[in-house]
């Protein structure tokens, strides 16, 4: 009886079996030497970049401290600009090919350009000048460090997209619930690539080697969420930095959303509260699993949280602009990021004169449900193309002598 090996070749069962089994044995070998070969060679990689980073944070230290020492801050930030608009390969996001196809005006066409999208009657161009960064908060409470490949590199259960629009100097903040649902990359413990499935957009961090590798993963699962928009740069903080972070700028002031004193005696519901240390970290992390959609009240406490945080951290700055690179310090043995000092030179004073208030948040609308074993949350695709066109485009004027 002829049956079809594993190899892909047509043996006959029964007949030189030894010879089979040895030729397997020669196969998985050479399959092992190739992993161990590969995994290796990522090893290699990943040190020579551990230690282009250290090299390149230590001379960045010393340039953002020499430049300021000779008062060539100018300089420092145009460099630190020009690197973070070159830090995305993407250009604009492809939210034209999501669009309801609309007919164009004759003017239109003949000035058509390939960012500009057109929705109900009215022309918008994406905002190329903006700027974004995605902040991860990872359920790890130790310094950052890299793990074997496989599914322990962290959920991502904080996910917020800061966008800076230096047209009308505005912060926006888009919270993305932990649970939607979406297209994320798997990977075996060898790190290559298996199948794209819809989960979680908060496991896609786990996957990869903790660090870098599951950054990458994760913001490139964050820009299919957003129809490719352009993202500029990454910061993934462990949750162990909230404290640090929060005492910082001196804690913050809230009103208690929901009851916690599960966790921290003082944070009763409706009680106003000045979070210092842990008091901060038990409010922005935790959730009762038990409740259903959890998630989405945590992520309104984050909210919250932000809010104030974002303005007491300008009120520091405006004090001592210092303290923003201070903070980066503080928290690098726990942060990873792909946003260098002189990035940060170039962002601190935005933070002061960039203005941001309740209205600069945004959630992805969408319907929590039950899965079969987990919460998932499905956004409204409708509203969040809305939400895009009014963040990060801006209406075309097409009036005879338009400029554009």
């Amino acid at each position: 009886m002829w049956k079809l090996g594993k190899t892909g070749f047509l043996f006959f069962k029964g007949y030189g079996k030894k010879k089979q089994d040895k030729y397997s044995k020669i196969l998985e070998h050479k399959k092992q030497v190739k992993r161990r070969k590969d995994r290796e060679r990522r090893k290699r990689i990943l040190q020579k970049i551990r230690m282009r980073k250290g090299i390149v944070l230590t001379v960045s230290t010393l340039v953002v401290f020499l430049a300021l020492f000779l008062g060539g801050v100018g300089i420092l930030r145009a460099v630190g600009k020009s690197r973070l608009l070159r830090q995305t390969e993407r250009e604009n996001p492809d939210l034209q090919a999501v669009m309801e196809e609309e007919d164009l005006t004759g003017e239109e066409e003949h000035k058509w350009q390939k960012d500009w999208v057109k929705y109900q009657g009215t022309v918008y161009q994406y905002n190329s000048e903006m700027l974004t960064f995605l902040i991860m908060g990872i359920d790890k409470y130790s310094d950052a460090e890299e793990v074997e490949e496989g599914t322990n590199g962290g959920q991502a259960d904080a996910l917020f997209l800061v966008a800076l629009n230096p047209a009308d100097k505005s912060i926006k903040v888009i919270g993305i619930n932990r649970n939607t649902m979406t297209d994320i990359d798997i990977y075996d413990k060898e790190g290559a690539y298996v199948n794209t499935v819809t989960a979680q957009i908060a496991v896609q961090h786990g996957y990869g080697n903790g660090v870098e590798e599951s950054c990458e993963y994760q913001l490139k699962a964050v820009e299919r969420l957003l129809y490719g928009l352009p993202i500029h740069g990454y910061a993934a903080v462990n949750m162990s930095a909230i404290s640090t972070i929060n005492d910082a700028v001196g804690g913050v002031e809230v009103t208690v959303l929901e009851d916690l004193t599960k966790k921290d005696k003082s944070l009763v519901k409706g009680s106003k509260v000045h979070l210092m240390g842990e008091s901060a970290f038990w409010y922005v992390k935790y959730r009762d699993t038990k409740i259903f959609a959890s998630a989405d009240m945590r992520l309104e406490r984050q909210k919250q949280y932000l809010n104030v945080f974002i303005d007491t951290a300008k009120q520091a700055a405006k004090k001592d602009i210092s303290i923003v690179l201070d903070l980066y310090q503080a928290v690098s043995r726990q942060m990873i990021t792909n946003v260098s000092l002189d990035e940060v030179a170039y962002l601190a004073p935005i933070l002061v004169d960039y203005h941001f208030g309740e209205s600069s948040f945004y959630f992805l609308k969408g319907e929590t449900v039950m899965g079969e074993r987990f919460e998932e949350f499905y956004p409204d695709e409708k509203a969040l193309r809305e939400m895009l066109l009014d963040i990060f485009y801006e209406k075309v004027e097409l009036n005879g002598d338009d400029k554009n």
